[in-house]
């Protein structure tokens, strides 16, 4: 079991543990151990999304780094994805972003990639905690070595997303974009404009304290609006490190990543580029995707939340195309991680001269969904548990074989999440209230 690293890199509130600034120098070193011990040469990137904790981060990783002769260098603002593409196209042994993702501004995190642009499998999360907590890395202290700035870096990433789609692709689609007042900011407005798009873009002020305030992928109320006013096409939202994207129609309806999978899917299937008929989602997606998928001759697999697990289960079945409800979409032709800005253009693509993405969702028809989060003090196994078992029992009889329960804990909070699929939105309603209350009450 992991006991730093959660579902998507180590996060907490930036200088307090594990994020403070010795344990983020000895992280650098451990990671800077985990390297040589495969035999790496020395260079690793490090990026970062817009919370003010981020250069000061920066500086600390490059520390630890630097204190076992690594070079860090820094790609600046960018986003996750494009970190990821800078290790993997650039020659980097590894790449290591700073960020909390759609978390308030307080938290930040630190996620790390291999050399070849994916985000460390769990046995090498498990070697640089194990550095950290069993081994006692020792502190090389501050004032170590910084990271070179290379501002070309984002450039080489902006350059590959303007390759994606034939020139003016999406001329005189009307987009509004929200950056999240994050690391979209700093490059997804010019990029749809490359293909043509008319873009409103809205969060693109950061000042270190607004990352996702309001906005982004998480709060779509404020986009939905500027949508219905302007009378735009669509609108795009992405999280604060630009690995999420959610949509609105141009009623302001939400199209989360089932609908963005389900669209660009079904469009592969199509055109005969979807390998093996098949895509990922996870354990969190609605069962109308599967159900309708299975109408276009798609299966669909299941993974763990958390797209790095989308990523190994794509891998493991040799598939181009998996992601999240929450928006991480993995296209593997041309990236290793969720990328919400080229999940943008393509979800764009694949409407621009077809349905509507109004049409598309009066069409479907989600089973109603309601997912709670508990915060808990204790993450036992709920299914296990002497009272909370039992119920989640009694729970699924009452499903009646056309519903379920999914259970699992956050990877990055304290937080048991309980969700419930049916039939009847009454019914799913009464009882992941009921279930909820109990896990409250046992863990709360």
């Amino acid at each position: 079991m992991k006991r730093l690293f959660g579902t998507d890199g180590i996060r907490a509130v930036a200088g307090e543990p594990p994020l403070d600034p010795e344990t983020v120098r000895c992280f650098g070193v451990a990671l800077a151990e985990v390297l040589r011990a495969g035999s790496k040469s020395g260079r690793v990137v490090l990026g970062r999304d817009t919370r003010e904790s981020g250069s000061w981060l920066t500086d600390a990783v490059a520390a630890g780094l630097g204190s076992r002769a690594i070079d860090g260098v820094d790609a600046g603002v960018i986003s996750t994805p494009g970190l990821a593409h800078i290790v993997r196209s650039c020659g980097f042994d590894a790449g290591v972003m700073i960020s909390a993702s759609h978390n308030p501004f307080q938290d930040n995190g630190l996620k790390a990639f291999g050399a070849d642009g994916a985000k460390l499998p769990d046995s090498l999360e498990q070697r640089i905690e194990a550095l950290l907590l069993d081994h006692g890395v020792a502190d090389p202290g501050a004032g170590g070595p910084r990271a070179a700035a290379d501002a070309t870096l984002l450039a080489r990433y902006v350059d590959r997303l303007e390759t994606v789609l034939p020139a003016s692709r999406l001329r005189g689609l009307r987009v509004v974009a929200d950056c999240a007042n994050g690391a979209a900011c700093a490059f997804a407005p010019r990029v749809l404009e490359h293909y043509g798009a008319v873009v409103d873009a809205i969060g693109i002020e950061p000042n270190g304290r607004n990352i996702n305030l309001g906005c982004g992928s998480l709060h779509l109320a404020a986009l939905a609006e500027r949508v219905r006013a302007t009378r735009a096409d669509v609108g795009l939202a992405f999280d604060g490190d630009a690995d999420r994207c959610l949509a609105v129609d141009a009623q302001g309806r939400v199209v989360d990543g089932d609908h963005i999978l389900f669209v660009t899917g079904t469009r592969l299937k199509r055109s005969g580029h979807l390998r093996g008929d098949a895509l990922v989602a996870t354990i969190m997606s609605n069962f109308w995707l599967e159900e309708r998928l299975g109408r276009e001759g798609v299966r669909l697999h299941r993974a763990p939340v958390g797209d790095k697990y989308v990523l190994e289960k794509m891998v493991a079945e040799d598939l181009v195309l998996g992601g999240e409800q929450s928006g991480h979409v993995i296209f593997r032709e041309f990236a290793t991680t969720g990328d919400g800005v080229l999940t943008g253009l393509l979800l764009l693509d694949a409407v621009v001269d077809g349905p509507s993405l109004d049409a598309i969702l009066d069409d479907i028809r989600p089973y109603p969904q309601e997912i709670v989060n508990v915060r808990v003090r204790a993450k036992p196994d709920l299914r296990a548990h002497p009272r909370i078992g039992p119920v989640v029992r009694r729970v699924e009889t009452a499903l009646d074989g056309c519903g379920r329960v999914v259970l699992r804990y956050s990877g990055t909070e304290p937080l048991a999440r309980v969700m419930i699929e049916g039939q009847d939105a009454t019914s799913v309603r009464r009882l992941v209230t009921e279930l909820a209350r109990v896990i409250e009450e046992e863990l709360g």
